[in-house]
């Protein structure tokens, strides 16, 4: 099932649809202003792995500053 994120082109608002089969032509409006203008955006990638044990594993996530401003490491379960 792909999730889309939308961008409202008329009140900025950031939405995602989720797309099942058969809805792949299913219009699509903004669920704050019912606009039909908007932008698809990329959306960052965002999961979790659970683990046979009690404790559920996921990426983990470093924020540091670097040249272009701040960047992330992402630290993936398995990698």
């Amino acid at each position: 099932m792909p999730i889309y994120e939308f961008k409202c082109s008329k009140c900025e608002e950031f939405f995602e649809v989720i797309v099942m089969g058969s809805q792949d032509d299913r219009e699509v409006v903004c669920p704050k202003c019912s606009s039909k203008e908007f932008q698809r955006v990329v959306s960052a990638t965002n999961y979790a792995m659970g683990s046979s044990g009690n404790s559920a594993q996921g990426v983990h996530t470093q924020e540091r500053t670097c040249s272009s401003g701040t960047c992330k490491t992402y630290t993936v379960p398995g990698g």
